[in-house]
């Protein structure tokens, strides 16, 4: 192998990258177009739910339950509602998606030391966040009714009472608990894969639509030559976009990035090799442009979104479809940069998924090798 024959390769497919907007906007532009809109767009966090009350006991005991909500910021106040018909038509009209209903008793219990029970109607059309509000409400009136006992407590003893239980949690490498904080780095892989793939799966088949194929068959250059030569063009442009992605996830989206730089790079370098090389296989295969691009987006998308353990976790899929996660490559990538990022740990024990991902990418390249033949067909 010459690196001169690598390097006059390369050279043409760099020209024809800065020649064509198309694929040097694809190359640059969506990668980070992509990241700018999902990691704003796309979140977990349920905050600020917007809620009305129909408060039927308008009793200091009920004020102070209403404020422990207003207090809160997981809730929104928009309103007071006075009878069922206005609570149906607030959360209809999405108004809001949940309603608390206080009795006209509710003082009159609270006073005599019984259970008082409160309302809560809450819009189930959305599964996830009705299931993460009714949790927040639940904590609310919780605190509710514990500061409601101990009050009682301290009358009747005329003394000072202290919670029987004091638990004080403490979330480690997302203290914050936002979800952006993880969404990021596992967005980051699955543009990565997506992209990469999409860049190179139109190298060959267009070489071969063009008419210039048999001009590089004629010529002195090797398979491997002419393999390297079309893939580093789009691996520095990778990197590129990776170092652009890390930059935005740092001063952009505030992510800290506690681990080691060094290590996210070389990793990412790896997984871009192997990306690149699946690529440029399934351009090999199919040498028709269109067909080649509709095939990467539908075996690097999808498998990457939806089974790599970015937006859901794998150990809340079925069985068999846990299996399939192992075929994933961009699953490794995802626990690789969430471990680099969040937790800040190295390969002691990010091993394993720094293994896989080296073997993926040593197969992808050598399938490239292997499928390429440097004859006319």
């Amino acid at each position: 192998m010459k690196p001169l024959r690598v390097w006059a390769v390369a050279r043409k497919e760099f020209t024809h990258i800065l020649r064509d907007p198309r694929s040097l906007g694809m190359a640059i532009a969506i990668p980070m177009l992509l990241l700018l809109l999902f990691g704003y767009a796309l979140t977990l966090d349920v905050d600020n739910v917007p809620l009305v009350i129909w408060d039927q006991s308008e009793s200091q005991a009920s004020r102070a339950l209403i404020s422990h909500f207003q207090g809160s910021r997981y809730f929104s106040l928009k309103g007071y509602v006075r009878n069922y018909p206005e609570v149906e038509r607030a959360i209809d009209s999405r108004q809001a998606l949940m309603a608390l209903i206080v009795p006209p008793d509710f003082a009159r219990r609270i006073e005599s030391g019984r259970a008082a029970p409160v309302q809560l109607i809450v819009d189930g059309s959305d599964s996830n966040t009705a299931t993460i509000a009714m949790g927040y409400a639940d904590v609310v009136t919780l605190t509710y009714a514990q500061n409601v006992a101990i009050e009682e407590m301290r009358r009747s003893a005329r003394r000072t009472v202290q919670a029987p239980l004091d638990l004080r949690p403490r979330a480690w490498f997302n203290a914050d608990m936002e979800s952006k904080n993880y969404i990021i780095p596992g967005l980051i892989a699955v543009i990565m894969m997506v992209i990469a793939a999409l860049l190179t799966s139109l190298t060959v088949a267009r070489e071969w639509e063009t008419g210039t194929m048999e001009q590089l068959i004629s010529t002195p250059v090797k398979a491997t030559e002419l393999i390297l030569g079309k893939l580093l063009p789009y691996f520095a442009v990778g990197m590129l976009d990776v170092l652009l992605a890390v930059l935005m996830g740092e001063f952009l989206f505030r992510v800290p990035l506690r681990g080691n730089v060094a290590l996210l790079f070389t990793m990412a370098a790896i997984f871009l090799a192997g990306a690149l090389s699946l690529g440029m296989v399934i351009s090999i295969v199919t040498k028709s442009q269109l067909l080649a691009s509709q095939l990467a987006m539908v075996l690097t998308f999808l498998p990457s979104f939806l089974l790599s353990g970015f937006m859901y976790a794998i150990s809340n899929m079925p069985q068999p479809i846990q299996w399939m996660t192992h075929v994933i490559p961009a699953r490794y990538f995802v626990a690789l940069l969430k471990g680099i990022y969040l937790k800040g740990v190295g390969l002691e024990v990010l091993a394993v998924e720094a293994g896989l991902l080296a073997l993926f990418g040593a197969l992808m390249v050598t399938m490239a090798h292997l499928k390429f033949k440097k004859r006319l067909v």
